[in-house]
């Protein structure tokens, strides 16, 4: 019986071969077995670098390669969709960086396209949400230990300027909400279990890279909850999430890029106490790439459904058009 998925990683994009492969080769049921370029000479150096075995001078060949189980996507964000699909047609299944597309169209388009295949899985890339302390954070706040939860509140930012580098690209999916948005949506949608039904966005765009440099959004839930969130390409680095109940909050110190080697917390404040909890050194990716490998090999479903993508691309498009119309948009 096969112990271990194969892997193909699609393209030496930053991501990959700074964090995903590293991470993936300590998994307990991967095996990055092949990588791709256009430029065979970056696909060589990644698989030299790694101890890949296979390189490829193409995704085609790639693709084509019948011993490679499962497909690593981190292309640049209009290309998820397009090569996500063309794995499938190939028989693989398919782990692809969020944001999962240009669109909810593009999502919603992927998803028909998954129908086709039920023996393949498509997962977007959330690796947060596979990390102790959100495992944690989740069970505090179902187990209502902060009372009845009201609200969220989310800040991420970077400073990045590079007029070369795919997230200052607007054609190509860049921008703050694209890049690091996704994931201040994300936090609430999985907190509360329920999607929004009412999104306000406002957005500042650099006026030279034409994309996205701060966004902020407001999200309404049918419960009454709410969720607000900045995020920003052009400010200094910092990302934190704060939770908000009743009873308590919780405060989430680095939501997003909690690190490898390093101890991570959450803190958990009520009327009656003040409670951390510390979290040892652990890989959020290797835990993403195994949860999506082991649902390969034991034939159960992704462990986050491709509707959870659908749901994520239909904020990010309503903040987008909430900030065009300066108005609230209904979902």
């Amino acid at each position: 019986m096969q112990t271990k998925i194969k892997w193909g990683i699609l393209s030496t994009a930053k991501i990959g071969v700074t964090k995903v492969i590293p991470a993936m080769q300590k998994g307990q049921y991967c095996e990055v077995t092949a990588i791709a370029s256009r430029n065979i000479e970056k696909a060589s150096h990644a698989a030299d670098q790694f101890g890949i075995p296979k390189r490829y001078a193409s995704y085609e060949d790639l693709l084509a390669d019948p011993e490679i189980n499962a497909i690593y996507n981190p292309l640049p964000n209009h290309m998820h969709v397009y090569w996500t699909m063309k794995a499938l047609e190939a028989g693989k299944n398919v782990l692809c960086e969020k944001p999962i597309g240009m669109n909810a169209d593009e999502a919603k388009a992927l998803a028909e396209a998954v129908k086709k295949y039920p023996d393949l899985r498509v997962m977007e890339a959330f690796m947060y949400r596979f990390h102790p302390q959100w495992e944690k954070t989740y069970e505090l706040v179902q187990s209502g230990a902060i009372g009845d939860v009201k609200t969220v509140q989310s800040f991420f930012s970077y400073y990045n300027v590079d007029p070369q580098n795919i997230r200052n690209k607007p054609d190509i999916g860049g921008g703050a909400l694209m890049d690091i948005g996704c994931y201040c949506i994300s936090v609430p949608r999985f907190l509360f279990d329920e999607e929004p039904s009412e999104v306000t966005g406002q957005m500042d765009f650099d006026p030279v890279l034409k994309t996205d440099r701060l966004t902020s959004g407001l999200l309404s839930f049918p419960s009454g909850k709410t969720s607000s969130f900045t995020c920003a390409t052009q400010l200094t680095p910092h990302q934190q999430t704060n939770i908000l109940g009743d009873q308590g909050h919780i405060i989430v110190e680095i939501p997003v890029n909690a690190p490898p080697e390093e101890k991570v917390r959450i803190t958990l404040r009520t009327k009656e106490k003040t409670e951390t909890f510390t979290f040892d050194p652990i890989d959020q990716y290797t835990l993403q790439a195994d949860a999506f490998s082991n649902s390969i090999l034991r034939n159960k479903p992704s462990p986050t459904p491709l509707t959870d993508a659908i749901g994520n691309m239909n904020v990010i498009d309503a903040i987008i058009e909430s900030s065009k119309q300066k108005r609230t948009i209904s979902l």
